[in-house]
């Protein structure tokens, strides 16, 4: 049977399917709308399961932060050609929004949130299918905080979100953005960082010492040492602020406000 054009361009619009694809799929399901959206979909999830063991480490990543609430999330693919495509970053807005206005407790909650009707993970199956590379969902992250901002690097691979227990001009708040975003810091504060890591940390430090031929008496307190400059280096309110080596991060808050602190943020890269 003749297939009209409109036809074609009403699937793809659908769908997001190359126009051939579309053609026939139409031509299979002989002319019916809806049986053609299916048969598109069914060999998303064909192309996903063939497709499963590949490695999507490039992608597009995202954040957005207004008032209380910031979110993140990383759409991957197997290339940076697709990462680029205005299709896929517009998809992933699409699922960035979909977690700020849901806040799901989870990466499987979020996939399990509908965008028209559908779950983002057969969203994602589908353009699978479309695209012929790998797509997953690789990272889902979300804060609440008396006040937040984003921070988006360009080329879309680098994102932080920063919360703060009070609000300030929105200049000091991408400051501290920025530098998580340069510095990666693991933890908020000392008190922050897990205790498996303070212990790897000393570890290291009286290993390094023992080598250096330290008393064995004395290794216990030059590990401390070491690891109150690991602190500087990998918290973020004792990091050196990136704008001015004199003060730390803590100190340029405080010169803003007195009051004025960091309570939590989340950071993800596909650079790594």
């Amino acid at each position: 049977m003749e297939i009209k054009a409109a036809d074609v361009m009403k699937l793809r619009h659908a769908t997001n399917a190359g126009m051939m694809d579309c053609k026939k799929a139409l031509q299979e399901a002989e002319g019916d709308f809806d049986k053609a959206v299916d048969i598109i979909r069914k060999r998303g999830l064909i192309v996903a399961s063939k497709r499963a063991d590949r490695e999507a480490k490039e992608g597009c990543v995202l954040a957005r932060a207004e008032g209380k609430k910031g979110v993140m999330v990383s759409l991957n693919c197997e290339t940076d050609f697709v990462a680029k495509n205005e299709n896929f970053v517009n998809f992933t807005h699409q699922i960035l929004d979909c977690a700020f206005e849901n806040m799901p407790a989870d990466k499987e909650a979020l996939l399990a949130l509908t965008i028209d009707g559908r779950s983002i993970a057969d969203h994602i199956s589908e353009q699978t299918g479309v695209i012929g590379e790998k797509l997953e969902l690789a990272y889902y992250g979300k804060i609440e905080a008396e006040a937040t901002i984003a921070y988006i690097h360009p080329g879309n691979k680098l994102a932080t979100v920063v919360g703060f227990n009070k609000d300030a001009e929105t200049q000091v708040k991408k400051d501290v953005a920025m530098q998580a975003a340069a510095m990666a810091p693991i933890a908020v504060d000392k008190t922050d960082v897990p205790q498996n890591v303070i212990e790897h940390e000393l570890q290291i430090g009286r290993d390094k010492a023992r080598e250096e031929g330290k008393p064995e008496n004395m290794l216990d307190k030059i590990a401390e040492g070491r690891l109150n400059k690991f602190y500087q280096e990998a918290t973020l309110l004792n990091q050196t602020f990136v704008k001015d080596a004199k003060q730390s991060v803590r100190a340029y808050l405080t010169s803003v406000d007195k009051d004025l602190t960091v309570t939590s943020f989340i950071r993800f890269t596909l650079n790594d």
